[in-house]
């Protein structure tokens, strides 16, 4: 079994991708910033400083994340032989902490102005700033995601979800400041503070707790899923089973290990052509950015009936119909055997 290969450069073009998207978002995270806290200088509005204060934590967030999409893209070296990948999760940490730190300030200014209103100035004008800078920012946010699920970077995504965050802000600013128009109840102010607040709070816990979950080579069901899928469809004959599957992301590197068990009787040189195919197939649906260790297990006698080799001489069982290839039978650890490391 032959499989072809890229001799491009892997990542190349992503990481080209990933700088220029990033780069986008920190030029108008800085504008829209800019107007935000202009659109607080006319109004004097909590809520519009609850919104002003979330744009600081996109500017930092997105300068970050250009340092740490650059550094995830550097090769391995000798002291970091498995890549700079996680910085992308460390970023997305460091976005959810500063979410969490903002939403304290907003809390702390819209209780005030809760139980102390003051009358807000210029709405008109601040209204038209604040709607304009919702529809850019829902814009980049949507343009954002689409590009990180594209590339599979987890930075660009926790920035363009964070930038989505911005748009429900200052959507839930602009119905309570119309509300603040037409009522005439100023407490309203400090009350979409307090409840802009919660919302990125919620947000930021949320990064949080993605971060730590990379940063623990947490389980990746989506990502087994698609292996499974691939195993499944490109499954050959000499392969008599996978288990211990495990696969997990560093950035837009892949990492992926399992174990292939083949017949017993089969020469190590024949062996080791069937593992590097397994091995190439792999790599080329990530596009390169994979590295996959296949450790191979001789069959025993329970493995007959899921074999498809029917002529062999060291067959105890007659074949039935093999089990299918997912996430539950590839993962697991068969009974019987130790687990290798």
């Amino acid at each position: 079994m032959q499989i072809e290969t890229d001799t491009s450069p892997p990542g190349g073009n992503n990481l080209k991708t990933r700088m220029t998207a990033i780069c986008v978002s920190l030029l108008v995270s800085v504008a829209l910033m800019a107007a935000k806290f202009y659109t607080f200088h006319l109004t004097q509005s909590s809520a519009v400083l609850s919104d002003a204060l979330e744009s600081i934590i996109n500017v930092v967030a997105a300068a970050f994340a250009v340092v740490s999409i650059w550094m995830a893209a550097q090769p391995p070296d000798a002291d970091h032989p498995y890549g700079h990948g996680k910085i992308e999760y460390f970023s997305a940490g460091f976005e959810g902490a500063l979410i969490i730190f903002a939403a304290i300030g907003i809390f702390k200014t819209g209780i005030s102005h809760l139980l102390t209103p003051t009358p807000l100035a210029n709405l008109n004008a601040g209204l038209a700033i604040l709607a304009g800078a919702a529809v850019i920012n829902l814009m980049l946010g949507v343009g954002l995601v689409r590009v990180g699920k594209r590339v599979q970077s987890l930075t660009l995504v926790a920035d363009g979800r964070h930038v989505l965050t911005d748009v429900y802000t200052s959507g839930g600013v602009v119905l309570g400041l119309l509300l603040v128009q037409w009522t005439g109840w100023l407490w309203l102010d400090g009350g979409i503070a307090c409840l802009v607040g919660i919302h990125i709070l919620l947000t930021g816990t949320r990064l949080v707790r993605q971060s730590f979950s990379g940063l623990m080579d947490a389980s990746d069901p989506e990502l087994l899923d698609t292996i499974s899928r691939l195993l499944e469809t490109h499954r050959q004959p000499f392969w008599i089973d996978v288990h211990q599957l495990r696969a997990w992301r560093s950035g837009s590197f892949v990492h992926i290990d399992l174990h292939l068990v083949l017949p017993r009787d089969c020469l190590l040189d024949a062996a080791h052509g069937e593992a590097k195919a397994l091995e190439q197939l792999l790599i080329r649906h990530f596009e390169g950015n994979a590295g996959v260790l296949v450790h191979m297990d001789p069959c025993d006698d329970a493995e007959c009936p899921a074999c498809r080799q029917h002529r062999c001489d060291l067959r105890t069982r007659e074949p039935v119909a093999a089990p299918a290839w997912n996430r539950q039978t590839l993962t697991a650890n068969k009974s019987g055997r130790p687990v290798k490391g």
